[in-house]
């Protein structure tokens, strides 16, 4: 494989923040990233894993090895009775995998339509939108477990899903890299159309009989009209988590914020709109430079076109401290940090 030097990560962060990586290299096959591992051990270099750049801010120069992941393919390996088995290599973009699905009819993914990224991300992040969460439609993984240089599969249990989190962020960081990612798909569609705006656009957009793709589009409709396009703005989408707090906590500020927005969560617990948090802040179309926080969605924060990556960062620092100080919560950033 070739390794190139000097190699500015622009194009491939969607903040747009222009640092270089000291080396980079892409692979498309199990034997590339073996080789490109025996290069960094060499030369004692960390290596970073990129896949969409949709959920990364770089704060600074890379001085390791980047590897692009570029696997690709999409197949159903298998059927039963009621499910579709299909198996995605890790470098695939998420949409077009979506896609993929609701074009051959294979239902579970169409909630989450238009999330930003590549699949090899999806299991690492727990990614969810519109009521549904990447565990719901999981089987298993394959990743390549750097130190033992190896392939190992992941099942469900074995990934710790949680909200917004795996094990491959906490016990397992670093150590392995997702290869490809089986979904267990229904063939008869289960169709969540409860949470968020989804029932009111789907009326909007005249759908008489619910299907796949009438759902997918809504979402994507929703999301467009909600989110700013990368291409246009730079951002990386949600840049925070939604906190989860004591319900006790929540009707407690809720006595004092009656518009609080919440929702019923597990174990007595209220998952509070990040968004609303820090509109309530006044951050909302804040602007420093070219840093800023979105004029329509307060959990995106923008590098208006020359901001650096500290910038951003510096801003999320604030907005997290003021967030805590009106109401008593700590946000967590859900883009990672480099």
């Amino acid at each position: 494989m070739q390794i190139q030097e000097n190699i500015s990560l622009k194009p491939f962060n969607t903040f747009g923040i222009p640092v270089y990586a000291r080396y980079f290299a892409p692979f498309a096959n199990l034997l590339q990233l073996q080789e490109a591992y025996q290069f960094a051990m060499h030369h004692s270099l960390a290596v970073c894993i990129l896949g969409g750049g949709s959920n990364i801010l770089f704060t600074q120069d890379f001085n390791g090895l980047v590897l692009k992941n570029e696997l690709a393919g999409i197949e159903c390996i298998q059927e039963d009775s009621s499910h579709y088995y299909v198996r995605s290599a890790a470098g695939v973009n998420w949409h077009k995998l979506v896609m993929y699905c609701i074009e051959n009819n294979y239902a579970g993914l169409e909630n989450l339509a238009l999330i930003p990224g590549n699949v090899g991300a999806s299991p690492i992040q727990n990614i969810g939108a519109y009521g549904v969460e990447l565990k719901e439609v999981f089987y298993t993984l394959e990743a390549y477990q750097i130190e033992k240089k190896k392939v190992v599969i992941f099942n469900l249990e074995a990934c710790k899903f949680g909200y917004r989190d795996s094990i491959f962020k906490s016990k397992h960081k670093g150590k392995y890299v997702i290869l490809s990612v089986t979904f267990k798909l229904d063939k008869t569609p289960r169709f969540n159309t409860s949470y968020g705006a989804i029932t009111k656009e789907l009326e909007r957009m005249q759908v008489d009989e619910c299907s796949i793709k009438a759902i997918a589009q809504a979402v994507i409709n929703i999301r467009l009209s909600k989110l700013p396009n990368p291409a246009v703005i730079g951002n990386a989408g949600s840049f925070f988590k939604n906190p989860t707090i004591p319900e006790a906590q929540f009707t407690a500020l809720q006595q004092s914020h009656p518009g609080m927005v919440g929702y019923p969560a597990s174990n007595d617990m209220m998952k509070v709109a990040a968004g609303w948090l820090i509109e309530q802040c006044g951050w909302k179309g804040y602007r420093k430079g070219d840093a800023g926080c979105h004029k329509d969605q307060a959990l995106v924060l923008v590098n208006y076109g020359h901001a650096q990556g500290i910038d951003i960062y510096t801003l999320s620092t604030e907005i997290m401290h003021s967030v805590e100080t009106k109401f008593g919560i700590l946000l967590e950033r859900e883009v990672n940090v480099l």
